[in-house]
């Protein structure tokens, strides 16, 4: 079951972040690269830490430690190309679940922190916490986007679900 719901959690993070980035389309350069007071301060400074936090996760995840001295480093300068990455890293997600047996969603994950430390976690709720996270940050852009006067995407799960068929 849990493996399942793993599933339709990374699925959803893709396809929220695909509606995320249809609503950011007509947000001029300026403006994404603005200070909105965001704790990433802009529109492009958030999706970079996104995208940042995901490698870092899955580096975890796949025993493949992705490298950065903070959660602000810039992985991808150009818009087109961090969103595409983005969106290439969302579908790992999918790769991975589909990929991972049943047993390790109940197992640990042992990695260490970026200050070095060792942490020892539920695999499946760390999981959990990469979509969690995504969420969190996704709001943040969309309440800076319509801000801007753009359209509230539709992003929240039970929509996602309803689409589904699910």
């Amino acid at each position: 079951m849990i493996k399942a719901h793993s599933l339709t959690m990374a699925r959803y993070h893709g396809w929220a972040s695909d509606r995320l980035f249809a609503s950011l389309d007509a947000v001029s350069d300026a403006d994404w690269r603005a200070d909105h007071g965001l704790f990433f301060k802009s529109l492009h400074g958030t999706l970079n830490h996104l995208l940042l936090a995901d490698l870092i996760w899955y580096g975890r995840f796949t025993g493949r430690p992705y490298a950065a001295a903070s959660l602000a480093d810039e992985v991808e300068s150009d818009r087109s190309a961090l969103q595409q990455r983005a969106r290439v890293q969302a579908e790992r997600w999918i790769e991975l679940v589909e990929a991972s047996d049943e047993s390790v969603f109940a197992s640990r994950l042992r990695y260490a922190n970026m200050a070095g430390q060792a942490c020892d976690t539920q695999w499946a709720g760390t999981l959990l916490h990469v979509f969690n996270h995504a969420t969190h940050h996704r709001g943040q852009m969309s309440a800076v986007a319509t801000r801007l006067g753009q359209p509230a995407p539709e992003m929240d799960l039970v929509y996602f679900l309803r689409l589904s068929g699910l």
